[in-house]
């Protein structure tokens, strides 16, 4: 496979340690500014907010752009924004160095899964894939150690403006110069958007993202109050925690290839039980161990699942444009959890905000009976199946 292919797979690594490292030094991050927790969780809801806004225009206003130098651009202003994060003196200027990368935080999915799909097909998407799933096995169990090593929150920062620095140079070097488009048409890929169930997906996708961060964005602070865990011991339950989320979702491409529906609602069924366990248990050292491991197992599906369940039976011409809208969506689920869980853990405690992720989860459930497509053609779903599985099994 082309060295271009694992270049764009490092980039995503960076990307998305950059947008969820932060998730392990919230309560590091809230003592030192005097913040609450739920305004420190803003950190991480600013960021998915702002993607969720820009994703379906970033791309449409920089069609005519050389996609090497727009790539270059989006890894420069990674690198320089997790720079001035390290050297905040106050909040606000931190949630500003987060906002500013995640404007084009999108422009490098659209692009970079566009190369890959055009190189390799299927199997170099997966692997630009196989970045984001490494960057939740390795990359935020990384930024929160090196902050408990170096007992600076500063270090998670550097940690990753180090990792983007390196995409960085790897793209310089080895993407080769693609023009942007002269001229771009297809309107007709708008013609979805007047399909209800492709809507119903977008919502069910919403409150998918919304469970699962509600409860996840706030996992450092479960584990710490709750839990009684130390930085070093919360680094390596992160570190289960993604890496039981790679065999997930190898577990889940091999689910969805069989039966979409049947896996999504097991998968909510799962997610709403490790959720309970965690409630009831959280209290239990060794059961925590246990709970998280398969928490994380089960928690990394949410992705595919709501990917594959929306566009299974989308028109191939309207791909991309989808594809912009479940960003979106995934990001507004994002945003939302971690509003909430913050909320509830502000005004209640930690404690619950796993109740609403469960009812979340709940209300999810619900609508997966509505919410399968049953008039794609078998040549769409077959593809989009073998896709799933084939990402999965790459990662």
């Amino acid at each position: 496979m082309k060295r271009s292919i694992y270049v764009l797979a490092l980039g995503a690594f960076g990307i998305i340690t950059t947008e969820f490292g932060v998730v392990g030094i919230l309560p590091t991050i809230s003592r030192q500014f005097g913040v609450s927790i739920d305004t420190a969780g803003w950190l991480l809801s600013a960021f998915a907010i702002t993607v969720a806004v820009s994703s379906p225009f970033i791309t449409s206003f920089t069609t005519k752009v050389n996609r090497k130098f727009l790539l270059c651009l989006v890894m420069s202003i990674f690198v320089l924004s997790n720079l001035i994060s390290a050297f905040s003196t106050n909040f606000t200027m931190l949630m500003i160095a987060r906002i500013l990368p995640a404007i084009l935080h999108p422009l490098f999915w659209n692009i970079s899964i566009a190369i890959a799909f055009k190189e390799k097909g299927a199997k170099g998407v997966s692997t630009v894939m196989l970045g984001l799933s490494l960057a939740t096995v390795l990359g935020i169990p990384m930024t929160t150690y090196a902050a408990d090593l170096f007992h600076d929150w500063k270090a998670s920062f550097f940690l990753s403006s180090a990792i983007s620095l390196i995409a960085f140079i790897g793209l310089l070097l080895f993407i080769p110069s693609l023009p942007g488009k002269k001229e771009e048409s297809g309107q007709n890929q708008f013609a979805v958007m007047k399909e209800p169930l492709l809507w119903m997906n977008l919502i069910s996708t919403i409150f998918t993202l919304a469970a699962m961060f509600s409860s996840y964005t706030y996992l450092t602070a479960y584990l710490e109050e709750i839990t009684r865990m130390n930085g070093a011991e919360i680094s390596i339950m992160l570190l289960l925690f993604g890496g039981m989320g790679t065999l997930g979702n190898w577990l889940m491409g091999i689910a969805l290839h069989k039966n979409v529906q049947l896996t999504t609602r097991l998968f909510l069924i799962l997610l709403i039980a490790v959720q309970i366990s965690a409630y009831f248990l959280g209290g239990i050292f060794i059961a925590m161990v246990f709970i998280v491991s398969f928490w994380g197992m089960i928690h990394t599906g949410g992705f595919l699942v709501s990917n594959i369940r929306t566009t299974q039976s989308v028109p191939h011409h309207a791909l991309e444009f989808v594809n912009s809208l479940l960003t979106s969506s995934f990001n507004i689920g994002i945003s939302l959890g971690a509003f909430l869980g913050g909320i509830v853990s502000s005004y209640y405690g930690v404690h619950y905000i796993l109740s609403v992720s469960v009812l979340l989860l709940i209300i999810t459930f619900v609508l997966s009976f509505f919410s399968f497509p049953k008039n794609a053609t078998e040549n769409e779903k077959e593809e989009h199946n073998e896709f799933a599985t084939t990402a999965c099994k790459q990662t």
